[in-house]
C-alpha cells in the first residue's frame, strides 16, 4: 500500500482543528422539561461553547412527531446550522419517537456513532445501555445526531464522539460540494 496518498488520522484531526465556529442547533425533546430545567439541554450548549462553537438554534418540544420534525426543518432551514442535535426521546416507551423523525430526514446514517455510543455506555451503565436508540447521520451538509436526554449520555456522546469528530465530518460533507471547503 503506498502511504503517501493515504490520509491519516492524525492528519483528519488536524484538519478537523483548522475547522472554525460550526453551529449547532440544539433541540430538546420532552413533556416535561422547559426551558429553565433543561439541564440536558444546556449542557449540550455549553459543551458546543466549550469547544469554540455557537449555538444557533434552540427548540424544547413535546415528544410528538409533527413537533419534532417542525423542530427539525425549522433547524435545517437555517443556513448557519451545520449540526443538528437532538436530545430525549430515544428509548423504547410509546412516546419515544426521535429516531423514526430523524431517520426520515437522513441521507446517510453513521452507524458507527450508534454503535459507539451504545458500547461506551455500555461500560458506563451496563446492560441497560441496549435500550439507547441513539442514531446519526447526514442530511445535505448538514450533519444529526440524537442523543438520550440523560446529562450523562448527553456528556459522554458531546465529549467522546461528537465533538472530537465534529469537524472532520462537516469538513467531508462540505469538500466535494461546489464552493466547499478544501
Amino acid at each position: 500500500m503506498n502511504k503517501g496518498n493515504e490520509s491519516s488520522y492524525r492528519d483528519h484531526e488536524k484538519q478537523s482543528a483548522d475547522v472554525q465556529r460550526i453551529g449547532f442547533a440544539v433541540i430538546t425533546l420532552s413533556d416535561t422539561r422547559t426551558p429553565a430545567n433543561d439541564k440536558s439541554g444546556q449542557l449540550i450548549q455549553q459543551m458546543i461553547h466549550e469547544a469554540g462553537h455557537q449555538t444557533v438554534a434552540y427548540h424544547l418540544v413535546p415528544d410528538d412527531p409533527e413537533r419534532i420534525s417542525a423542530a427539525i426543518k425549522d433547524s435545517l432551514e437555517n443556513s448557519a446550522v451545520e449540526v443538528v442535535i437532538t436530545n430525549g426521546s430515544t428509548g423504547i416507551s410509546h412516546r419515544d419517537t426521535a429516531v423514526e423523525v430523524v431517520s426520515q430526514f437522513l441521507d446517510k446514517e453513521l452507524k458507527g456513532f450508534g454503535e459507539l455510543f451504545r458500547n461506551l455506555s455500555y461500560e458506563e451503565i451496563g446492560a441497560a445501555a441496549m435500550l439507547s436508540r441513539a442514531i446519526g447521520g447526514t442530511i445535505g451538509r448538514c450533519a444529526m445526531f440524537a442523543l438520550p436526554g440523560s446529562s450523562n449520555a448527553v456528556r459522554l456522546g458531546m465529549k467522546q464522539l461528537i465533538l472530537p469528530q465534529v469537524g472532520h465530518i462537516i469538513q467531508e460533507l462540505n469538500k466535494d460540494l461546489p464552493g466547499g471547503l478544501e
